[in-house]
């Protein structure tokens, strides 16, 4: 199970969010290259990147900073959402040296974009599930939908999506843990490998998936925790291997 930094992007800052507001947001760093540099060196294998000015325009705000930190680390995957609404923009996050993109708004509104995507760039799409009490929220959290975070995870499991991202939203930015239970229901539901998102808050959280990696938690993303200091990126990766290697 990996455990992979967010690098949320506003503005050309790293920032996080509360619950997805945009109107109260932290500034940790005006330099994401920097940033990024520090979780490599903390062994992370793989940077989870937001645009998140992207995700509430519809398309991307901060590609020339994702640029920046592909350039800088070239040997690191990373995935990046925010703003994805097109094969073109797909095209251009590849050509700039991303790894995988995430699609979430899209994939409530135009589901067939998703099948396109993983036909064309086979091996690069992951769909980000963000939910409230269980149902799809759009648009960077300002609409929630009436579609469940599982039956929009069903939708996709023959479409050839890498992952989900799985967010929940009440969770996000709020260090109260993680929703282990919802994630664990959409690994299994949905049938599709999870990375879990939103509460990701200490190394307890991390212990905590690790013990469910085995039904299809393939990763938990983390930022706040790491950017405040209740969780150690090299620690938590060093306990995620030792757990997952025993089960």
């Amino acid at each position: 199970m990996l455990v992979i930094p967010a690098i949320d992007l506003k503005d050309g800052q790293c920032v996080r969010l509360r619950q997805g507001d945009m109107d109260d947001s932290t500034v940790f760093s005006d330099d994401p290259v920097a940033t990024a540099e520090r979780w490599a060196n903390a062994q992370a294998r793989r940077l989870h990147l937001v645009d998140l000015n992207g995700a509430f325009a519809g398309i991307p705000k901060n590609a020339e900073a994702v640029r920046a930190i592909t350039q800088a680390l070239p040997h690191l995957p990373v995935q990046i959402g925010g703003g994805i609404r097109d094969c073109a923009t797909i095209e251009s996050y590849l050509n700039a040296g991303v790894s995988y993109v995430i699609i979430g708004t899209a994939a409530v509104k135009n589901p067939d974009f998703v099948r396109e995507a993983c036909d064309t760039f086979p091996g690069h799409i992951i769909v980000g599930i963000d939910a409230k009490a269980g149902y799809v929220a759009t648009d960077g959290w300002a609409e929630t939908s009436t579609i469940r975070a599982t039956d929009l995870a069903k939708d996709f499991r023959d479409a050839g999506v890498e992952a989900i991202v799985y967010t929940d939203i009440e969770r996000d930015g709020m260090m109260q843990g993680v929703n282990i239970s919802a994630t664990v229901n959409l690994a299994v539901e949905g049938g599709l490998p999870v990375i879990a998102s939103g509460g990701v808050t200490n190394i307890d959280d991390i212990h905590a998936l690790s013990e469910v990696a085995h039904k299809g938690i393939i990763g938990a993303i983390t930022g706040r925790a790491i950017y405040e200091g209740t969780l150690d990126v090299a620690k938590a990766q060093v306990l995620a291997d030792r757990m997952t290697a025993s089960l």
